[in-house]
């Protein structure tokens, strides 16, 4: 089997390959009548866009989005939306060196056990070109829960954390990393500007904040709602670690101290003193903003020489040549966003299917 399809309701699909003519995604059981253009769409391409600093791959690539299908008049129909990316800025002969030599941590051998061949232009399906359908998907998912804010952000870089006294949101949109703490982005300025000279990499850690979610969404056991989130976060290229809430640090803590302690509001719904777990119980939405952190490991494809073999298994060195991210976390901060809104799309329709509200 090959799955390539994630949700439940409102579900989605990615097609296409790094170098091929395109890529795209097929949104199925958005609700009708939403109002959906390609100008709705591209603000959050461009975000996540190659080519817009020193700090990312330097393809450029326009990522203009078609609408195919789904949508008359200007509102969705409930139909199936075919949304379509060009591939404009391929260099296929870059890749030509490692078409019989597998790059250490890329998913070459992977691909080739499983399928007996794979395509080593740019890394084909496994390449992060392939979020770019991911981001147009999440945009039509940002229509169908309005009352959602969302806000994906830069908290660590290279083993460097943000200061979170210094934490300023309005600093997300300033700087090339995503980062809400301008001394810290400063840092990472140098610290990727020498990795990138020395022909190497570095990793980071992406959180995601979702406010606005009502307490309810999401289900028991089997599709719990932060269980569905951590899937969708590890689908993403290069992210080896997922975190809801206080994640790994709270199993450090005293259970008087993780418990996230309650009172009665003036409406007579829930306060909450802290949010360690992230805004869900029990795979359930409470009302507090639902917290993700990913973490990203450094980008595979670098030029510093590392040992590897050959599909006949002949000892190697092998260089990636190419354009590619020094570090893969920058770009993930849409894509994060886009994942966590259409797993909240989904699980907005689940919840109204069941309960009917």
């Amino acid at each position: 089997m090959s799955f390539n399809t994630f949700g439940h309701v409102f579900r989605f699909t990615t097609w296409g390959e790094s170098h091929g003519p395109a890529i795209g995604a097929v949104v199925d059981g958005c609700p009708p009548g939403l109002l959906l253009s390609e100008a709705d769409v591209q603000p959050w391409l461009d975000q996540r866009r190659p080519g817009t600093s020193r700090f990312t791959t330097q393809r450029q690539e326009p990522d203009a989005v078609r609408i195919l299908s789904g949508v008359y008049n200007g509102r969705t129909t409930g139909t199936p939306i075919h949304l379509m990316i060009d591939n404009v800025d391929q260099r296929s002969k870059d890749y030509g060196d490692i078409a019989q030599a597998y790059r250490p941590g890329h998913a070459d051998y992977a691909y080739d056990a499983k399928y007996g061949l794979r395509d080593p232009r740019g890394g084909g399906r496994s390449s992060a070109r392939e979020t770019a359908s991911r981001v147009a998907a999440g945009a039509v998912a940002r229509l169908v829960i309005p009352e959602v804010s969302l806000c994906a952000y830069l908290v660590e870089l290279g083993g460097d954390p943000i200061d979170r006294a210094d934490f300023d949101a309005a600093e997300i949109d300033r700087n090339a990393f995503f980062c809400p703490d301008p001394a810290a982005a400063a840092r990472w300025e140098v610290m990727l500007d020498a990795a990138r000279k020395a022909g190497s990499s570095l990793g980071a850690v992406v959180e995601c904040v979702a406010r606005g979610v009502p307490a309810g969404w999401g289900s028991p056991v089997y599709a719990k709602l932060d269980g569905q989130l951590a899937s969708a976060m590890m689908s993403i290229n290069a992210v080896k670690g997922v975190e809801i809430g206080d994640g790994f640090a709270a199993a450090r803590l005293r259970g008087e101290d993780n418990a996230d302690a309650m009172a009665s509001g003036p409406d007579g719904k829930a306060i909450f003193a802290a949010n360690h777990a992230g805004g869900t119980a029990g795979g359930i939405s409470t009302g507090q903003p639902v917290v993700v952190r990913i973490a990203l490991k450094p980008t595979s494809s670098i030029l510093t020489p590392v040992p590897t073999i050959t599909a006949a298994g002949t000892a190697t060195m092998i260089v990636t040549k190419g354009r590619h991210d020094p570090c893969v976390g920058i770009r993930a901060a849409p894509v994060a966003e886009a994942m966590m809104a259409l797993v909240l799309a989904d699980a907005k329709l689940m919840h109204r299917a069941q309960t009917g509200r």
